[in-house]
């Protein structure tokens, strides 16, 4: 760690460095979550029901995912297949956290579990590789005040878009923030070759599959990066093995 990167002391500072540094994710999480509520209501649900959704499942991109094939009457497996292979992005963000928060008390890992989303991945990870002298306590309050501002404007602006509806006018282009979203956190962890190398191959497989039906060119798209960012981090560190 760079003597230059400043230390969090105590627990409150861990949590309001995490809180301000997830607020930025305002920006998008709002318009994302209140589209997925408007489109809920389009689809068919009722208010309870929508909110019923997020609070159940909380992964955007999953709910986004499973509302689609609903709108397209894809068979109920399909759904279900298709919204977990989304989220299995989530067990490598829980496989990646473990050596971070693993030693904390496990109610507060099994909240942690339902609260992990890109956003708190993304920072509590970058964190404590910044700084890896934080206490367990610390980083699990740096996680949680990540979250801070992020839930409660899921769960606002989800029901404010259910309550709108279709009054929402297509103006708005709330359809703009789940590219962003994800742009904002995926390009800052392209940091090694192996990583690029996944992204490439992921962006690619998922455009030459997007006649697949019921989106599943994504599932192949995914499972082929993840495949290829293995592989290519095998061969690098073989390769530098043997320069060693």
């Amino acid at each position: 760690m760079s003597s230059t990167t400043p230390k969090i002391q105590t627990k409150a500072r861990a949590f309001w460095k995490g809180a301000a540094e997830g607020a930025p994710f305002l920006l998008v999480v709002a318009p994302f979550a209140m589209l997925f509520g408007v489109l809920a209501t389009e689809a068919g649900l009722n208010v309870l029901e929508t909110m019923l959704f997020s609070v159940a499942v909380f992964a955007g991109a999953a709910q986004f995912t499973a509302l689609q094939l609903m709108q397209e009457n894809a068979p109920t497996l399909i759904i279900l297949a298709s919204a977990l292979a989304v989220n299995l992005r989530v067990a490598m963000y829980s496989a990646a956290l473990t050596p971070w928060i693993g030693a904390a008390p496990l109610w507060q890992r099994a909240i942690a579990a339902y609260f992990t989303v890109d956003q708190s991945y993304a920072c509590s990870v970058m964190q404590f590789e910044k700084d890896p002298q934080m206490s367990v306590p610390q980083r699990m309050a740096y996680f949680s005040g990540v979250l801070f501002p992020i839930v409660p404007m899921w769960y606002a602006s989800t029901l404010f878009g259910a309550l709108l509806g279709a009054q929402v006018p297509e103006a708005w282009a709330l359809d703009f923030a789940l590219p962003i979203t994800f742009l904002a956190m995926v390009a800052p962890m392209l940091r090694t070759p192996a990583h690029v190398i996944a992204a490439v191959v992921a962006i690619t497989t998922s455009l030459l599959t997007a006649w697949v039906p019921y989106s599943l060119g994504l599932i192949i798209a995914g499972t082929l990066g993840m495949m290829a960012g293995a592989q290519a981090e095998l061969m690098l560190e073989g390769k530098k093995a043997r320069h060693d």
